[in-house]
């Protein structure tokens, strides 16, 4: 990117650019402050979808009428100008119909700002734990969709983008839906681009706890099969509803593989599955699912499937035989690393040893008015070394 994100984007600037960007068809812009400070209203607290500690996103409108998110930073620091930097990187290379484009941004001398296509259906957190969850929506169809369609956009980033990309926070406030609540997979401030011939890499810890690695959560270790075993989590709670950590009483805190071990030791699959479905999803299609998601979050990273078998088993096919996953064999975080969990002390999401770093559409479980745009609500990232 380089000198590239310094052009224009000021508000002297009255014309927007279009580029093409990366591969594909597809194109994003160069945007000035002034059209998106027109587009959302002046950055208007009736338009803001939400905040965290990176700043804010806003819902606008462009004056072709295109509905936008928009993320504004809201500091320029060393750590928001390098995430920025990666985050349109990595949307500039990225085109799969599972994963977030880029629509633009805009690079003034004190301003940054991401621009993308506006979701209606919001992210899978408000469906699974959120404001939305009371309506049922997710109907086994749709979770299925949601699921193998989440499991395709990290195939991609995997195996078919070059260089590789980890995308290393995988979690439901990141899975975004549109009308037809086709998933596409957000935020990728802390993508990882693989060069060819690494296998892993050791690295700060950012991300969301309970959906990490123990590899990665405890020693910095990432690699591919984090991804997957961040996919494993989030596949269990998209078919269970369960979070990944819940607190019970007393203050104990327990990880969902914690508590859905001992149900898929005993074959008690009907009881591992989101009581809001009623019973209505296909048994068959359900046991794979807890198989794959079983076979995802193993402890060791080699013992992990890749992501085009994750797919290939979503879909009814499974390239490596028949495998079967009696049990999760899991491990348990640290109890210095649950200690620093807020995911089940709150409503929020994310559990977090720094500030507030929401998701691109994150912070949307709580209804602030009655502009269907206006959410809040949602996590906290880690950001420290462990």
């Amino acid at each position: 990117m380089g000198s590239s994100l310094s052009c224009c984007g000021n508000d002297k600037v009255d014309e927007a650019t279009n580029i093409t960007g990366g591969a594909g068809n597809n194109t994003w812009r160069i945007f000035t402050y002034k059209e998106l400070h027109t587009a959302t209203n002046g950055f208007s607290e009736d338009n803001k979808l939400g905040e965290g500690g990176f700043g804010s996103v806003y819902w606008g409108r462009t004056s072709d009428g295109l509905q936008i998110a928009v993320k504004k930073l809201k500091a320029m620091n060393s750590k928001a100008e390098m995430e920025f930097a990666v985050e349109v990187e990595v949307l500039g290379r990225v085109r799969h119909k599972n994963l977030l484009g880029l629509r633009g941004y805009c690079a003034g001398t004190d301003q940054r700002l991401i621009v993308y296509d506006y979701m209606p259906n919001l992210s899978l957190l408000s469906h699974l734990h959120g404001h939305l969850a009371g309506d049922v929506q997710l109907d086994w169809k749709k979770r299925m969709k949601i699921a193998i369609g989440s499991a395709e956009g990290l195939l991609y980033l995997h195996h078919e983008v070059t260089p590789h990309i980890i995308h290393r926070d995988i979690k439901a406030s990141n899975v975004l839906l549109d009308s037809d609540f086709e998933p596409l997979v957000a935020d990728f401030g802390f993508a990882k681009l693989i060069p060819e011939g690494v296998s892993h890499m050791t690295t700060r810890v950012k991300g969301t706890l309970g959906y990490l690695a123990p590899e990665y959560a405890m020693w910095g270790k990432v690699s591919e099969s984090c991804d997957v075993y961040s996919f494993g989590i989030l596949l269990l709670e998209i078919v269970t509803g369960r979070k990944p950590i819940e607190k019970l009483p007393g203050g104990v805190k327990r990880t969902v593989t914690e508590w859905a071990e001992p149900l898929i030791t005993k074959g008690k699959f009907k009881d591992l599955a989101d009581p809001k479905l009623r019973g209505n999803f296909d048994e068959n299609q359900f046991k794979q699912s807890i198989n794959v998601a079983a076979l995802c979050v193993q402890s060791e990273p080699e013992n992990r499937p890749t992501m085009k078998v994750v797919v290939s088993m979503l879909k009814g096919h499974d390239p490596r035989g028949k495998v079967m996953q009696t049990r999760i064999k899991s491990v348990k975080y640290k109890e210095e690393l649950l200690e620093l969990d807020q995911t089940s002390d709150g409503e929020n999401d994310g559990g977090g040893l720094e500030e507030s770093e929401c998701g691109v559409f994150g912070p949307m479980e709580v209804q602030k008015m009655q502009d269907p745009y206006m959410r809040r609500g949602d996590g906290k990232k880690i950001g420290k070394k462990m």
